[in-house]
This record gives C-alpha cells, structure tokens and sequence, in this order.
C-alpha cells in the first residue's frame, strides 16, 4: 500500500514534462549534466545547526560587544514574584493571541479576594510579569545584526555567482534546455545555504525571543523551505536563484533599519527604511512580476511542454506576488504616518511583550506588523 501510494505521488506524468522519466534526470557518471540528487534536500538540516552556532558565537563575540559599543543596554526587568495561581491565570490569557493584555476587572477582583491580596498588588504582579518577559534591547539588537549579516552575503553570494550565468542576463535560458540543465557546485551551495538558514529560522524561533507573530512565520518558514524543495526537486533551479536573489535585496535594509532603531541612531533609521521602501517596491512590485512572473506565466509555456507540477510552482510563485501587494500596502502605511510623525514610529517588529502597558496608549499595530512576511 505504502509503495502504491508513493508510486502514485511521485507520478512522472505530475512531476516531469512529457516523455521524460525520473531515471532520465537522476544522477550518475554516465550522465552529460549534474543533475540535481533530491537526497541532497537532507544536507540543509545538519546545516542548520551550523548556522545556529555561527550566530550564537557572533552574538557573543561581534554584535553584543558591537551594540554595548553603540550605548545598548542589556538590562532585563525585574522579577514578578513567584505565585503559581496568577502565573496560571497570565498564562491562560496569554493564549489568547495577545488580544487581552490585561486581567479583567472582575478576574482583578476574584484574583485579589482568592489569594488574599489587594486589586492593586494583583495588577502590580502583572505588570511585573509581562515585563519580565520583554527581551533586552540588545537581544533584539542581536537578532537583526545577524539577520541583516546574512542576508547582505546570501544577496552578494548570489550576484557573484550568477553575474556568470546566462539566466541571469536572459531568463529564457531558464527554460531552454529543460528538464536537461545541470547544476554546478556555486548553485549547489546557494542552495543549501538557503534552505539551512530558513530550517535554522523555524528551529531557533522555540528558544528565540517569541514573537506574536510566531506561528505566521513558522508556517512562512515550513513553505519557503517547501518551495526551495520542489523546484529542486524538479529541476527548476535556474528560476530559483532569481527568486532568491530579487527576495534577498530589500531584506538586508529592513534589518539594518530595525537594528539602527535599537541603537537609538533615529535618522539613520529613517534613511535607511526609505531605501528598503524603494527597494521594495522595485524589486517585489517591479522586477518580481514583470520580469520573472512574466516569464514564468508568459515565456515558459512558450518554450518547454507544460506539465501538472509547474502550475504548482507557478501558483505558488502568484501566491506570494499577492503576498507582496499586502506588504506594500503595510510598508506604505507605516512611511506615511512616519512622514506624518517626523519619523519611524514604534518598534518595526514587535514582539509579544512589546505591547503597551496601557489601553489608552497611541496604537502602532501598522509598524510593528510589516515583517510577518519573512525572508520571502
């Protein structure tokens, strides 16, 4: 059963063009090209793990010193005190996606007269306690230095080696030639690299500081590494880099933008998050769907047999065009009330325990929103 249904999946008919078979494009000595080997989709998660050290060890000797050198403090609020029955009672409320930041009157009330204390020690032990949960400035600091690292050399790897490649400067070659196009060792390792460091994203987001968005960007996360997966799997490579590299140019500003937020340096922020916003727009509105959408959607069909599994790939390729438009949207919001403001309002990321202590507070819900989209 467990072979008829494997058999069934894997159809050659679903995944590869017509009159093509898996034994044509598998690996061997025997072949003209290198094709792709899909057991290679399993080198990326030991991989992972070398990224995770990697930063760990450049947190602690680089960043951490780099921010403290800037004026970031690494202070952490004080402790609420141990209180089982309010830690369950704030736990229950913090499940409800971080709609009810505070305890209810009545739960205030109930609370107070169930553990003999006053309304106001109850709500002074909340305060205590959703504060002891906000990671330092400088944690966060941290994380977007690494983020904004990687980024600037997964962009500057890849114009390096695909400067070379014919795809680059004629996105026909993407198809011409298909399913036979062999990958070299430069590609191999874009990406593994890639895949190893959205896998060590989805790993470290259960110990890293927990974001309200946490669920969003691991799903973001899962489908990233499922779309690298599938086109690798079926040969579709060459459009993959260019994916990559058009999604990896505006990332490096908004992280750099984030971390200059942290540092307290207000107008280099500002000037930053306006290239990323121009950035954006150029790459995500621009050349994504009028140079490869197009081609995909246009060119392709034109040049190679379509087949089942590359409408997949190309839905999904639409999916996160529609994505883009939604960002934009939210990139737009915040530029404008930060025109408005005289500058960047608010955190551009926030975490959980971001939020405001109190519910008459000005809400930036707008800003703190534009990074769920994740390393697209």
């Amino acid at each position: 059963m467990m072979r008829y249904l494997l058999d069934k999946f894997w159809n050659e008919d679903v995944w590869l063009p017509p009159n093509t078979t898996w034994e044509d494009i598998e690996p061997g000595p025997d072949k003209v090209v290198v094709y792709n080997d899909h057991t290679h989709l399993l080198y990326p998660i030991p991989l992972a793990f070398v990224l995770i050290a990697l930063r760990h060890v450049l947190e602690k000797y680089w960043f951490a010193p780099f921010g403290k050198s800037l004026g970031i403090k690494h202070t952490r609020s004080k402790k609420a005190p141990s209180n089982p029955k309010l830690e369950l009672a704030y736990q229950e409320c913090s499940k409800i996606k971080h709609k009810q930041l505070f305890f209810s009157r009545e739960q205030i009330c109930a609370l107070a007269k169930q553990l003999d204390m006053t309304e106001r020690q109850v709500e002074r032990w909340w305060r205590l306690r959703r504060s002891q949960d906000k990671p330092s400035t400088l944690v966060k600091f941290c994380e977007n230095a690494w983020r904004c690292t990687f980024y600037f050399y997964s962009f500057s790897y890849g114009v390096f080696i695909l400067w070379d490649k014919d795809w680059l400067w004629d996105i026909d070659q993407c198809y011409i030639g298909y399913p036979h196009q062999g990958v070299t060792s430069d590609i191999w390792w874009y990406y593994m690299i890639s895949s190893a460091f959205y896998w060590a994203l989805t790993l470290s987001q259960f110990w890293d500081v927990r974001r309200k968005d946490f669920w969003q960007m691991f799903v973001h996360h899962i489908a990233t590494i499922a779309l690298l997966s599938f086109s690798w799997v079926c040969n579709l490579h060459r459009i993959g880099t260019l994916v990559l590299l058009v999604h990896d140019c505006a990332d490096i500003f908004l992280e750099a933008a984030k971390a200059a937020k942290y540092a307290n340096y207000q107008k280099l922020c500002d000037f930053i998050f306006t290239i990323f916003t121009v950035l954006w727009i150029v790459t995500r509105l621009g050349i994504y769907p009028f140079y490869i959408i197009w081609s995909t959607s246009i060119r392709a069909p034109m040049l190679l047999p379509m087949f089942a599994a590359y409408y997949i790939f190309n839905s999904l390729l639409c999916l996160l065009l529609c994505l883009h438009m939604v960002w934009t949207w939210l990139i737009l919001q915040v530029a404008y009330k930060s025109i408005n403001a005289g500058k960047m309002e608010g955190d551009i990321r926030s975490s959980s325990s971001d939020m405001s202590d109190s519910s008459h507070q000005s809400n930036h819900s707008t800003p703190n929103r534009i990074n769920n989209k994740k390393e697209k």
